[in-house]
């Protein structure tokens, strides 16, 4: 049969191929590949019947469930664009990203229909909502929109350059971008490392593989994306609990995820963990940061599988660079890099007028990649000035030894608090706007359970007084919860270069002192 290139031809090749098998598991509710096949043409019969144009963007505001996955697939058969929206975010947050794509349809899981209706007279795009109760499923909302729609469909005729996802990252004004996603970016990886013969990603029908990170971001989605093409059984969990995780591992025979180390990390320590509990694991995908010499001590310890880190970016569409098992050696310098490019993935390291530099030299990593985004959602100067003459550049400086990928620093200083991005200039720009404070940095510090932790350096203005607990109770309700810091440090100035720029470096090397 046909590979499918499209996430359109997914649902109806693996009907075919093996209808009663279980394509998601999620709280002891299962969905065959038929069901999900049909269950998704419904969906998208049900989109056009709103009369929504090709390449509308149709927001999902909920944890996760086989219900979004549904309305994924949904969504890429009736040539609508998929928004997810994180169910973490603040009201004003959430609002920024359904005014900016423009949503005229949300779906919304009852527990944030509060959020839903303050920020709905706001938003003069957004058509219709519908509701969504994935725990007793009592008719109404959502079945009842899809009520009467046939499960036969005529899919659209589109090419891998249309677009199926439109997933909200930030960058240096604070407001998160509109990253737009084509169907080709979820399928590069598979069909590179099949030209290559290389089995270092390689998922099988007869894998049961584990969603840890969220399906409501890239790295997620792309993880599910390649489980469903592969025709694995997904085990969805609505949100990562590390102990629900290892009984689900445990129970169901997970063999392989894609997680963050702190995830790992945060299995480990629970008290359900142990090696009988991950006896069924072949392979461990991990990305957002190398792996420590401690924790891969750890894995193997408590996992006889293989280990890969795969490192990418939204603005990527799909891993650029993996670090594969066998370079997972305790003691190996090889541990602290990001891996070696994927195949027809190259990468250069440029300097700052945007010139290549040698290996050993640091500069900004840059990425050329047939996964790539078609660019921020209505923002053509910042996709012109992230992509230069086809070229990526990745928010991340580093170097290049022997071809494998160093990284040094984050160029944007995102904050990972549990596999979360933070952003420090929405933060800085939250906390700013307390009267008390003059100026504020924030950066992250070491955290034993979540990686990472936010720590605010403030500089208060003369004759003004806070105390953390006040800063802390001003940006909550503004920011969502892992945003809001959990230090506070009040210092005489922050530390800055000539230019002006705040020497976050010094920052950070404070705040681990601390």
């Amino acid at each position: 049969m046909v590979q499918p290139e499209l996430i359109t031809e997914i649902t109806g090749f693996q009907a075919a191929a093996r209808p009663r098998h279980v394509a998601i598991t999620c709280e002891g509710r299962e969905v065959t590949y038929e069901q999900l096949h049909l269950g998704s043409n419904r969906t998208a019969n049900a989109l056009r019947a709103c009369a929504l144009a090709p390449g509308a963007r149709v927001a999902y505001l909920g944890k996760e469930s086989e219900r979004y996955y549904d309305i994924a697939f949904g969504c890429a058969k009736s040539e609508t664009v998929l928004v997810p929206v994180n169910w973490r975010l603040t009201a004003p947050e959430v609002e920024h990203i359904l005014r900016d794509s423009r949503a005229e349809l949300l779906f919304v899981e009852r527990e944030f229909l509060g959020v839903v209706d303050r920020v709905k007279p706001s938003l003069p795009n957004l058509r219709l909502v519908v509701e969504l109760d994935t725990e007793d499923r009592r008719g109404g909302g959502f079945e009842e929109w899809c009520s009467g729609q046939p499960t036969l469909i005529s899919l659209p005729r589109i090419t891998p350059d249309a677009p199926f996802a439109q997933l909200y990252t930030s960058g240096t004004t604070g407001l998160p971008k509109g990253v737009v996603l084509p169907h080709r970016s979820f399928f590069t990886l598979r069909d590179t490392m099949a030209a290559h013969q290389l089995d270092w990603f390689d998922l099988r029908p007869e894998d049961r593989s584990l969603i840890g990170l969220p399906g409501l971001n890239t790295a997620g989605l792309s993880w599910a994306m390649q489980g469903f093409t592969a025709g694995v059984t997904n085990v969805v969990m609505r949100m990562f609990v590390s102990q629900e995780a290892v009984e689900l591992i445990r129970t169901l025979g997970v063999t392989t995820t894609f997680v963050a180390p702190t995830m790992l990390a945060m299995m480990f320590a629970e008290p359900n963990a142990s090696r009988e509990a991950f006896v069924s694991m072949r392979r461990i995908v991990y990305g957002g940061s190398p792996i420590s010499q401690t924790l891969l001590r750890q894995c193997f310890e408590m996992i006889d599988g293989e280990f890969l880190q795969a490192y990418s970016a939204t603005e990527a569409g799909n891993a650029v660079t993996l670090l594969p098992a066998v370079d997972h050696v305790v003691g190996s310098k090889l541990l602290a890099s990001a891996g070696k490019p994927c195949p027809d993935v190259e990468l250069k390291i440029i300097d700052s007028a945007g010139d290549p530099v040698p290996d050993g030299e640091a500069g900004q990593v840059c990425v050329r990649t047939p996964a790539v985004m078609l660019g921020y959602w209505n923002q053509p100067e910042a996709t012109g000035r992230a992509m230069v003459d086809g070229w990526l550049r990745m928010g991340d400086t580093g170097y290049l030894d022997d071809g494998y990928l160093f990284l040094l620093d984050r160029l944007d200083d995102t904050i990972i608090v549990a596999g979360q991005n933070v952003y420090p200039v929405e933060v800085e720009n939250a906390l700013a706007c307390h009267p008390a404070v003059a100026d504020v940095a924030v950066v992250g510090m070491e955290h034993e359970r979540w990686g990472e932790a936010v720590h605010a350096f403030v500089v208060l203005r003369p004759g003004a007084k806070a105390t953390a607990r006040e800063l802390m109770l001003s940006v909550r309700g503004g920011l969502a919860d892992y945003k809001v810091p959990t230090h506070y440090e009040f210092v005489d100035a922050l530390p800055r270069n000539p230019m002006g720029k705040v020497l976050r470096r010094s920052l950070r090397s404070a705040a681990t002192s601390t």
